[in-house]
């Protein structure tokens, strides 16, 4: 049986806007099943008269006709692409997660979109149902609990919120704790003064926590003039630099300084040097994350490596394997090691005179 189209149509008027399936069947004159044949070459496009299949192909290539990805994958039950909902777009830990996660997913050959919260509880649950309705088939949520409803597989990165169909990845904070405190401990540091995280970001509560565990431990009982709390938003040194003014504005009895990440330990950093402490003479400064700048400061950073490009990765591939594995059971938190990067803004503290 030979499928036909009828010469004597007169080609019927496209509109401006960007050329449709039926856009261009209309303007054909044949069904969209046909160009459908066509345009993939489908085995029955070859019941298709020669004259036909040339007119579809000069039709599309005319008006540029772009093929939906669903009207292309209709035979496929995925869309092989995933949603990822982040913080924003800055310098620090979520570039290096993200540095993980992508060549993951490139190797894997799955698309994906990205949309940033900025830590708003109504920006997540929109994004997250709008990313289900382009097509995502699962979510990674960076630095933010997964406290909306979906009905898509959902593994968080530094997330907390067990609940059904979601897998944290997450930091063994107890253990950065201990690395941290022993390695001030012992360069002879038993002054020593903490950030405390902002409360928009998971992690704040549970490292702090780990941290003052850990300091009773060894017997550092940090007093209340040595304890700021991190308000300002955002992954710039600031988040650190006003912090550490009013830290020295009502005490400078402290010999170490633990910072709540690396960015906010360089903004600290260049608070003490313009206050005349030089570090790590008179003050030492470790972070936290190992972002890609830390080696490069002045002087280089000493710090908590999380290993955040492997999280990225693990997270990403454990997604994918519960996309493909739905029934399968999965642990709802995985815990990842961290280690201890000792440079130069950490010292002895008999060398200090703060």
């Amino acid at each position: 049986m030979k499928f036909t189209t009828p010469k004597d149509t007169q080609p019927a008027p496209l509109p401006r806007k960007r050329t449709s399936l039926k856009d261009l069947a209309a303007y054909l004159g044949v069904s969209q099943t046909t160009i459908s044949f066509v345009l993939n070459d489908a085995p029955l496009a070859k019941h298709l008269t020669e004259e036909t299949r040339r007119r579809v192909l000069e039709a599309a290539r005319k008006f540029n006709y772009r093929p939906s990805y669903f009207a292309v994958n209709l035979h496929k039950t995925g869309s092989d692409s995933i949603g990822i909902l982040v913080p924003e777009h800055s310098e620090g830990y979520n570039t290096v997660v993200m540095e993980g996660i992508e060549a993951f997913l490139l190797k894997q050959h799955f698309l994906y979109f990205t949309a940033c919260h900025y830590h708003k509880p109504q920006l997540v649950r929109e994004y997250s149902e709008l990313l289900l309705n382009r097509g995502a088939e699962g979510l990674l949520v960076l630095n933010n609990n997964a406290d909306f409803d979906t009905p898509l597989p959902v593994v968080t990165i530094s997330g907390h919120l067990e609940k059904p169909g979601v897998t944290n990845v997450i930091l063994d904070h107890r253990s950065a704790a201990r690395l941290a405190i022993r390695h001030l401990y012992d360069l002879g540091h038993r002054r020593i003064a903490f950030m405390k995280g902002p409360h928009l970001i998971g992690d704040s509560a549970f490292r702090w926590e780990a941290m003052m565990q850990v300091a009773r431990e060894f017997g550092v009982h940090p007093t209340p003039e040595r304890i700021v709390q991190l308000t300002e938003r955002g992954w710039t040194p600031q988040i650190g630099y006003g912090p550490t003014q009013r830290l020295l504005s009502t005490t400078r009895d402290f010999t170490a300084l633990m910072a709540f990440n690396d960015i906010a330990a360089i903004g600290a950093i260049r608070v003490l040097h313009e206050s005349g402490m030089a570090v790590p003479q008179d003050v030492s400064v470790i972070g936290f994350d190992d972002i890609i700048s830390a080696p490069f400061q002045v002087p280089s950073l000493t710090t908590i490596r999380q290993p955040l490009k492997h999280m990225g990765k693990l997270a990403a591939s454990v997604l994918l394997d519960r996309i493909n594995n739905p029934s399968a059971e999965y642990a709802p938190t995985l815990l990842t090691k961290p280690a201890l990067i000792v440079r130069e803004s950490t010292g002895p503290a008999e060398s200090g005179r703060a």
